[in-house]
């Protein structure tokens, strides 16, 4: 059984992100349970972040996730996997370049997400600064749409941690050391939500 606490075993310098932790554990179990959706935003490394959790939900990561589906032929059955439904938003690079080139860049995010989300949807933003301008008016456009704002940043927050329903801010201001310290808390929710649907 995965346990959030396990994390907290292996990165010691995370126990004050414990609260913050059960929070956005506890806003993607919502999310999931309504059928709804999670997408994601983040610039740079950030960006790889995103592709990373979306790929860890979309199919089997700790388990193999069998499918039980009277609808589908036996061998999809066979080699499918479950999958909680997410979306990167750096993935999308026709519809991202054509609001850069089109809108105001900082934007972008927020004209795709306008696009894509749906009320009970959740947005997980990634900036280590906590201010990235498109990052942020992603996630304003989400609060005028009832979509819930789970953010990851560094040790201030920055603006995003004013406008968020969570806000995990990781104990470092360094951006490599904060996307260091990113990683290993996406994973263990993952795990934990994984174990939640699957298992």
């Amino acid at each position: 059984m995965y346990k959030l606490s396990d994390l907290f075993m292996r990165y010691p310098v995370l126990k004050n992100c414990r609260e913050s932790l059960e929070a956005a554990l506890d806003a993607m179990i919502t999310t999931y349970r309504a059928n709804k959706k999670i997408l994601l935003c983040g610039n740079g490394g950030s960006a790889a972040d995103c592709d990373h959790i979306a790929g860890e939900l979309l199919k089997g990561f700790l388990s193999k996730r069998e499918v039980n589906d009277p609808s589908l032929p036996q061998d999809l059955q066979d080699v499918l996997q479950g999958s909680l439904p997410a979306i990167s938003l750096p993935s999308i690079t026709a519809a991202m370049t054509a609001a850069i080139n089109d809108l105001d860049p900082a934007y972008a995010y927020a004209q795709l997400l306008y696009g894509l989300a749906q009320q009970g949807d959740l947005l997980i933003a990634i900036s280590t600064s906590g201010n990235a301008e498109n990052v942020y008016h992603a996630a304003r456009l989400a609060k005028t749409r009832g979509i819930t704002v789970l953010a990851l940043t560094g040790q201030t927050g920055g603006k995003l941690s004013s406008i968020a329903d969570v806000c995990i801010c990781v104990p470092e201001d360094e951006t490599y050391k904060i996307q260091e310290l990113h990683l290993p808390i996406y994973h263990s929710l993952c795990a934990a939500v994984e174990e939640e649907f699957f298992e």
